[in-house]
């Protein structure tokens, strides 16, 4: 089974039943124990809000970059971000860091329509953010997911900072190449050699769930 099929099965459970395998209940023998569930850093926090409830699960490899206000040191664009999704795994959802000053974080509409298109086109499934966006009704036909802070109708100048580094999102520390698996109740992470034993365990997990409810 690849790793896209793999993914594709794992969409089939919420996030809930996933951190459930990953961490949540370590005296479970089903639990992967991958993280300490309250110390680690590997499920978002209540901050964010699901802008596409409809789309239901979503699976995929994660791409990192940062954004901020310009600077004269600035050498990134959009450009060699699109560069970095064209060279992933996929399908992959980009986890973007908005590091702007306080005074204008709330009023960042950062990811529109049109980054959203030629997102769409290299694979992207899900964008997760710890900013606002815009253009809400112009993405939800492209059926890609989005968790944010919530919405902004316009923004100024800026920047890209990082790309392909770690980064904090909404109490998330994630990193390029680990798998995000994301609906309305949230989104968490885990490590890409992670993935064969979490669909396995979820599998099994579900099934017990399920013969507990009918017994």
């Amino acid at each position: 089974m690849t790793p896209q099929d793999m993914l594709s099965k794992l969409e089939q459970f919420d996030t809930p039943a996933i951190t459930n395998v990953v961490a949540s209940y370590p005296e479970d023998p089903l639990c992967l124990q991958i993280f300490d569930p309250w110390k680690d850093h590997w499920y978002t926090d209540h901050t964010l809000r699901c802008m596409y409830p409809e789309l239901r699960r979503t699976a995929g490899f994660a791409v990192t970059c940062v954004y901020g206000l310009p600077e004269e040191t600035d050498t990134l664009s959009f450009a060699d971000v699109a560069a970095a999704l064209e060279q992933t795994a996929k399908p992959y959802i980009l986890v973007i860091k908005q590091q702007f000053p306080p005074e204008i974080a709330g009023k960042v509409g950062l990811s529109g329509g049109n980054m959203t298109s030629a997102m769409k086109a290299m694979g992207c499934v899900g964008v997760i953010s710890n900013g606002p966006s815009r253009d809400i009704d112009e993405i939800r036909p492209m059926k890609i997911q989005y968790m944010l802070t919530g919405a902004s109708a316009g923004h100024g100048p800026m920047a890209v900072k990082q790309i392909n580094q770690p980064v904090m999102v909404a109490g998330m520390s994630v990193s390029p190449g680990d798998i995000i698996h994301m609906d309305e109740n949230g989104a968490c992470k885990f490590p890409a050699d992670k993935l064969n034993a979490v669909l396995h365990n979820v599998q099994i997990h579900s099934k017990l769930d399920k013969q507990r409810i009918q017994a």
